[in-house]
């Protein structure tokens, strides 16, 4: 009985230093990302890369980063250690790539309706979300048609050359789409970058360049490891409760990661922003169906199991949906947004079911 005892005490000690390891390097994932941001748009500016490159380039790449960085450490992981502990985090790494864009297109879209009902009573459209439906339109046929692509290589056996051609295409795709944004959209200003964060002007002087490369560096090595960190948490969760290490990263990485920055566009809602707001999402969405799935598609085997099929099928169902919204003339009241959160609690009961089934 002692034993036991002890037994249980040490399981129970291990799960707390797991969370507590999941807490730490989902912190270093999310806070990091400010300070890159912070010397790369110096370092931008000091190399003459112009407005334009430094916050539609340099700036979009930094806040990329915190959702990015989980899958491409995983697979990384994955292609140098090879064997159980290569295959846990080659699952891990194509859960994180799937759930961004499902999370982005239902849970999503279902916190932007809620927003807007709740602020409903101090918005100047109402209950309605007023945005540039072309423009929208566009953001979600590239990701239904991309994120499409991008799984049906992953269900149906393909030879690597072919998957090489899928991979090029997708990262043409999101080259065409960067062109037509910036050039739908013109030339915006950015603001002048302000002193590095760990050299302020009013104490030593401006910053040397060493200094901006070597925030930019530690920053970068944070955020590394703290991906690496919780690619290790979730293998213990896993292991300890008998959870797919892909599942979790499927519904854990993109709440954790992507969910908490687009918390953006509910402040956009509030101040009648709905353009920014819903081009927030959108334009995520078509970034998550592009590049991060190439990795997946060049690295792992991308052999989508049934549970990732299925987040991929409901996250094009909610993009269809959206799509319809678009394309009608009326409209586009919040109400409708509001199933994207029954999409992201069918796939949680499904994948509930398969756990204890």
């Amino acid at each position: 009985m002692q034993g036991s005892s002890a037994k249980t005490d040490l399981e129970e000690d291990l799960m707390v230093v797991t969370i507590l390891e999941l807490v730490l390097s989902l912190a270093a994932i999310l806070g990091a990302p400010i300070f890159f941001v912070n010397s790369v748009e110096i370092l931008g500016e000091r190399l003459n890369l112009g407005s334009g490159a430094v916050g539609s380039i340099l700036a979009a790449v930094g806040t990329a980063l915190p959702e990015t960085m989980i899958p491409v450490v995983a697979i990384i992981a994955a292609v140098l250690s090879g064997g159980s502990a290569g295959e846990a985090a080659s699952e891990i790494g194509i859960g994180a790539i799937l759930g961004a864009p499902f999370l982005l297109a239902t849970l999503a879209m279902f916190v932007v309706g809620i927003s807007i009902l709740g602020f409903r009573s101090r918005r100047e459209n109402g209950t309605e979300l007023v945005i540039n439906k072309r423009v929208a339109g566009r953001d979600i046929g590239f990701f239904i048609v991309c994120f499409a692509i991008a799984a049906g290589a992953g269900v149906v056996a393909l030879p690597m050359y072919v998957k090489v051609i899928v991979a090029i295409l997708l990262v043409s795709a999101y080259a065409v789409y960067v062109w037509r944004t910036i050039v739908a959209g013109g030339e915006s200003e950015v603001e002048e970058p302000g002193d590095l964060t760990f050299w302020p002007e009013s104490w030593w002087g401006q910053a040397p360049t060493w200094a901006v490369v070597g925030q930019l560096l530690v920053s970068l090595a944070v955020m590394v490891a703290g991906a690496r960190f919780f690619i290790q948490a979730v293998e213990h969760v896993s292991s300890s409760l008998g959870v797919p290490a892909g599942l979790i990263s499927l519904v854990l990485a993109p709440l954790a990661t992507e969910l908490p920055e687009k918390f953006n566009s509910v402040i956009w809602l509030k101040d009648h922003k709905d353009t920014m707001a819903f081009g927030n999402i959108t334009g995520a969405m078509v970034f998550q169906s592009t590049l991060p799935v190439t990795l997946g598609l060049l690295l792992t085997r991308w052999e989508l199991g049934f549970i990732n099929t299925f987040s991929v099928i409901l996250a094009l169902v909610g993009g269809v949906g959206l799509l319809v919204l678009l394309l009608r003339k009326g409209p586009i009241q919040a109400w409708y947004l509001l199933g994207g959160g029954v999409l992201y609690a069918v796939f949680l009961a499904v994948a509930g079911y398969t756990l204890v089934s």
